[in-house]
């Protein structure tokens, strides 16, 4: 979006921690049956999610940050490097230890996009923890807007070249597109995954379920942790 304007949420960005140190909770007690040194491929993530789940002072973790735009780092323990999740052909076969993917399958196309990303993420990592938003959840994560996976791609890019709030990283924002064919291309630019999907493209793989209010809010597949 352009033309956007932040708009305070300290509830929102409380939730959004909270929930995502719930999610690493999980994930930390996986990690923890893994002997270090351990080493971990954040498939889009960045620094600042490892610093604020505490992870970065833990001895022996080396994580590689991949990303198709550059991301900035600190921290000895972190690394950048730029690709694609879908081809991730610069690593060899059980590169890392652990491949962490957290809400990024949704963004990489369509599901045969998806299902190129869910195998090379099954071919570099020894083990997977793939985190998504539930589809089926009322409310649409990235704009928070009721059923709004649901409509048309035709409505989506209007709503979105109209003006719309936005969730960016636990902050509100308020923006529209600069066209409709903006708008369009970014509705198309979000493709949510239901459990079945999940578990078709991780084959194997075990699923956990992220409730918020009893609801199903989020899906993590992971495997070969036993």
């Amino acid at each position: 979006m352009t033309d956007a304007v932040a708009v305070p949420t300290n509830w929102l960005g409380a939730l959004s921690r909270y929930l995502r140190r719930r999610r690493f909770a999980h994930f930390a007690g996986l990690l923890r049956t893994v002997p270090p040194p351990v080493t971990i491929l954040d498939v889009g993530g960045d620094e600042l999610f490892w610093r604020q789940v505490g992870a970065l002072g833990q001895p022996g973790l080396a994580v590689t940050l991949l990303n198709c735009e550059a991301q900035p780092t600190t921290h000895p323990a972190v690394r950048t490097l730029l690709g694609d999740a879908r081809d991730m052909q610069q690593f060899a076969d059980d590169a890392f230890d652990v491949v962490f993917s957290n809400s990024v399958i949704e963004h990489v196309g369509d599901l045969a996009d998806q299902a190129r990303m869910a195998t090379e993420v099954m071919r570099v990592g020894r083990r997977y923890y793939v985190q998504t938003p539930n589809r089926y959840f009322p409310i649409e994560p990235h704009f928070l807007w009721p059923y709004f996976q649901f409509y048309p791609y035709a409505l989506r890019a209007w709503i979105l070249h109209h003006g719309q709030v936005a969730l960016e990283r636990g902050t509100l924002r308020w923006g529209r597109a600069a066209s409709y064919e903006a708008a369009l291309a970014g509705a198309r630019s979000i493709r949510l995954l239901n459990a079945h999907e999940l578990r078709t493209l991780f084959p194997g793989g075990r699923l956990w379920r992220e409730r918020l209010v009893g609801l199903t809010k989020s899906l993590v597949v992971y495997g070969n942790w036993d």
